[in-house]
């Protein structure tokens, strides 16, 4: 499956330039750096009301920060508005929540086509991605995702996610609602992700041994990311 990283390996595609940003008079943000590459993880972590969620929402576009910039596979989201917005988004991030965020009375095929079919995939091309997908991530047919188990709802979210061959892959909490057989076998999947589709991979997380299988482990504390490892490049880059 070709992805939209694909179309220029040397660009980053995620680019956070001198982000700042403050909630009720208290700075989250202050000139924040952060570049995420293809085929590249990333993890941050921080203690809670750091502003590790926050961040995913400015990458998202759903919050336009008070100054910097945010670039996803070369636009600025704080600048696009409305539609063209939310074409972007559609077409260059996949997002995995925490609890999936499934819609139950629909199949794990019908949840990973429908992301396919808003983005103005053709039906057919839709489900047929949907079912690659699916398959490659080895979650069972089902009638509905109501009584899957969450370690099958997590990787049909990761499917979801993938459907439209992001350039940029994001996480949240992906695997905190897990126990930890199952946290471990969807951590092992997430982060095969980059490598596998040439996307990047951006998780936010509590978990320390999730946050040790990034590539590179950033901490969010005040209002800036450094280094929260040795093993990988260093700083936010």
């Amino acid at each position: 499956m070709e992805t939209g990283a694909s179309q220029n390996m040397n660009e980053p595609v995620l680019r956070v330039a001198g982000l700042g940003h403050a909630v009720s008079g208290r700075r989250l943000f202050e000139s924040l750096d952060l570049d995420v590459r293809a085929c590249e993880s990333v993890a941050i972590t921080g203690p809670s009301g750091s502003g590790k969620s926050t961040l995913l929402s400015c990458v998202l576009g759903l919050i336009r920060p008070d100054t910097g910039a945010v670039e996803v596979a070369g636009s600025d989201m704080t600048v696009l508005r409305g539609a063209a917005l939310a074409r972007h988004r559609s077409r260059h991030i996949g997002m995995v929540f925490q609890f999936g965020e499934l819609l139950p009375e629909l199949s794990p095929l019908d949840n990973v086509a429908l992301a396919a079919l808003l983005a103005g995939v053709p039906r057919q091309d839709a489900y047929r991605q949907a079912s690659a997908l699916l398959a490659e991530l080895d979650v069972p047919r089902a009638s509905s995702s109501e009584h899957m188990s969450g370690g099958e709802r997590q990787r049909t979210a990761v499917a979801r996610a993938l459907i439209n061959s992001p350039a940029l892959l994001l996480a949240d909490e992906p695997t905190g609602a897990l126990d930890t057989e199952t946290r471990d076998r969807v951590a092992d999947l997430l982060f095969s992700m980059p490598a596998r589709h040439q996307c990047g991979l951006l998780v936010v997380t509590h978990d320390g041994s999730i946050a040790r299988r990034a590539d590179r482990t950033l901490a969010l504390v005040g209002g800036a990311l450094t280094a929260a490892n040795s093993s990988g490049t260093g700083g936010a880059r």
